[in-house]
């Protein structure tokens, strides 16, 4: 496979100025190989860079995108793990690998976070990422794309990995428990499909948009609730005969959204929290106290949750392109934010192919 010396790449300058340019290809280090990138798409936290409101990301120019998937172009020394031609799925985290937290498996809380020289990445958050011709992975964060899954459905993976280790927090045992998914997004579409494979006997997904909320019921929710039409509290009591949700699956991000947890959640029972939220957010701590609620917060896909999700991608348990909702080249990476952030055609996931 030829190589050139310079591709084509979203670079970062200032906040909200992103441009398509020529960039140098990245070079390989050990364990490393170069992807030729097939595919990305958009997440909420590219909207944080964009802003330059992430912390952690470079202050200088870099290349943004942390979902994507693509083909092994060149190996990096030491690399036997991949082969040429081989199509993967990317995960964001690598963790620095001598941490305890990486150690233990929760490398997106790795405490070198962002410390390049101690070997950790985050690709597209704290060093170039996958909105280019080509980018350079670990083979930590890597895996082999099954032949029945397309590379749009592969960037996905991550989508769904980052409910999916909530869950995995939680105790990953949902067989027989109502579960409450807030927020219709994609990351809350994944959620209510990770929930039925993993046996819930009841999913209700809330929100605000009709459109999404029935997308959530063909993937599975037993219930939805518009919470600008009906009353969020009293239709969770009536689906739980007055209970409340075993367990609650906070992927809304809004103001009131952990309140909203934490009054329909069950004594005893938990709140797995994936969303991020624009700023600090009030909430009455003592439901959870007096209820004995557990909390668990959920940082990116950790646990190498990126592999069960393409797993149960790859045996149906997950479906992805129902959430893809828009397309758009490289060079339209300005009209495809813009369709993402204001929501237009009733935006979900946006794929860029390179």
């Amino acid at each position: 496979m030829s190589i050139p010396s310079t591709m084509k790449a979203v670079i970062l300058h200032g906040a909200d100025e992103m441009r398509v340019q020529s960039w140098p290809v990245p070079e390989l280090g050990p364990g490393e190989v170069l992807l030729k990138v097939e595919v990305a798409s958009i997440c909420g936290t590219d909207v944080k860079v964009l802003h330059r409101k992430l912390q952690g990301q470079p202050e200088g120019q870099f290349i943004m995108g942390h979902e994507y998937a693509g083909t092994v172009a060149v190996l990096g020394p030491g690399v036997d793990e991949f082969r040429v031609g081989d199509r993967v799925a990317v995960e964001v985290h690598k963790g620095c690998e001598r941490c305890e937290n990486c150690i233990k498996g929760w490398y997106t809380s790795c405490l070198n976070y962002g410390n390049l020289a101690k070997g950790h990445r985050a690709k597209g958050l704290t060093c170039d990422g996958g909105f280019a011709e080509y980018a350079v992975n670990h083979i930590n964060t890597l895996y082999r794309l099954p032949d029945s899954l397309t590379f749009e459905q592969a960037c996905m993976v991550t989508t769904a990995a980052s409910p999916l280790w909530a869950i995995d927090l939680m105790g990953g045992y949902m067989a027989g428990e109502t579960v409450l998914v807030l927020g219709p997004g994609p990351i809350g579409l994944m959620a209510v499909q990770l929930c039925k494979a993993m046996g819930a006997e009841r999913v209700i997904l809330s929100g605000t948009r009709d459109e999404r909320l029935e997308i959530g019921r063909k993937l599975g929710a037993d219930h939805i609730i518009n919470v600008r039409r009906e009353n969020l509290a009293a239709k969770v009591s009536e689906y739980t005969s007055g209970k409340g949700a075993d367990a609650i699956l906070e992927c809304a991000g809004g103001p009131s959204s952990m309140q909203d947890a934490l009054e329909n959640v069950k004594r005893g029972g938990r709140i797995g929290v994936v969303a991020w939220y624009a700023g600090p957010v009030e909430m009455d701590m003592n439901l959870a106290v007096r209820s004995n609620v557990r909390i668990y917060a959920a940082r990116g896909e950790g646990g190498m949750n990126c592999g069960r999700s393409l797993a149960l991608m790859s045996a149906g348990k997950l479906v992805a392109d129902p959430i893809i909702s828009h397309h758009f080249a490289l060079d339209q990476i300005n009209d495809a934010f813009d369709t993402y952030v204001n929501r237009k055609g009733n935006a979900l996931k946006v794929a860029i192919h390179v």
